[in-house]
């Protein structure tokens, strides 16, 4: 039987890097990266900590320096994602951590919109593109790099916030959130992954967020809980990433369950699945094994997933039908 359909909405494109493309992005550019093999790179895919990632995860950027770099990225993303079910994908991507590089935003934008302009032909993926602040960076560089991205809001769907979220609360990104939301874009951030509840409260009452990314670290606070049940905010989970980061130590000890009975709007993602090993599918996979999830609950998750993407009704509505002739 083909993998259920889903849609994937926490997913970073720079995170799809796998250590096969990122040694062929190295040689075309000339770029020397400190490890002597591709098994050497995938051993280094190994974290104590969010930062440890994150550490391994900007120096890999360093081979990314073209459009088709872009556009080879992605098209390699979108066809694991249509061989894992994924039939709407609405992808992040970090424009400060290359413009710091010296990459044009609108070589970023360009070559990423290349490869989702044919998605739904190529690969039968709708997508929408999501346009992330990194949060240990000022708020005044992510007021510089909205400015900047103005001529290619029209390509881009929502802006997130990502990156080290430990004392970089979402309040800090309030002015640029306001002038996304007077441009008509949705938010949506990441909070309360390794950040406390009360980031996910700033992320609702201050960003305005349409979305919470992460979000595992609500079921803290029941007032929070009982809040984003009433709203059917909808959380993107990632549950083997929330393993390989410490935010959980094992997969059957997730909260997914938890979050479910509690009537969240819960769905599973991928984050970043060349390093946290696995894809849409493989989460899915995963948690069902782990937590002894039926077929109900998998399709309730799969259902979650269009209901919380980006999407006009007809076509949710269509994804949806999908999801329910899956296995009938």
């Amino acid at each position: 039987m083909p993998p259920i359909p889903k849609a994937e909405l926490h997913l970073h494109i720079e995170g799809t890097l796998e250590p096969e493309l990122a040694f062929a992005l190295a040689e075309r550019n000339g770029v020397a990266l400190p490890y002597a093999s591709e098994d050497e790179l995938r051993a280094a895919y190994s974290f104590t900590d969010l930062q440890d990632f994150l550490n391994l995860y900007y120096e890999l950027m360093a081979v990314l320096r073209t459009e088709d770099d872009f556009a080879d990225l992605t098209h390699a993303y979108l066809a694991r994602a249509r061989a894992q079910g994924v039939r709407h994908a609405e992808i992040f991507f970090d424009p400060q951590a290359h413009t710091a590089r010296g990459v044009a935003i609108g070589t970023v934008i360009d070559g990423l919109s290349r490869a989702l302009d044919a998605a739904e032909e190529t690969y039968g993926i709708t997508t929408r593109l999501i346009m992330c602040f990194l949060r240990d960076e000022s708020a005044e560089s992510a007021l510089d790099t909205f400015e900047s991205a103005r001529p290619y809001l029209d390509r881009i769907a929502a802006v997130g916030l990502d990156s080290a979220e430990v004392g970089n609360p979402p309040s800090k990104f309030r002015e640029v959130y306001a002038r996304a939301r007077e441009a008509g874009l949705k938010c949506v951030a990441h909070a309360g992954e390794e950040g406390p509840p009360w980031y996910v409260w700033e992320a609702l009452d201050v960003l305005g967020v349409d979305r919470v990314d992460h979000g595992v670290r609500s079921l803290e606070d029941d007032a929070l809980v009982a809040r984003l049940v009433a709203d059917q905010v909808p959380l993107t989970v990632c549950p083997l990433s929330n393993v390989r980061l410490r935010v959980v130590d094992r997969l059957e000890d997730h909260p997914l369950r938890a979050m479910l009975d509690a009537g969240l709007l819960v769905t599973v993602n991928s984050d970043d699945p060349s390093y946290f090993g696995g894809y849409a599918g493989d989460n899915f996979d995963a948690v069902r094994d782990a937590l002894r999830l039926d077929d109900a609950t998998l399709r309730l998750l799969a259902r979650n997933s269009f209901r919380a993407a980006f999407l006009d009704e007809g076509t949710r509505a269509a994804y949806l039908k999908e999801v329910d002739a899956h296995g009938a």
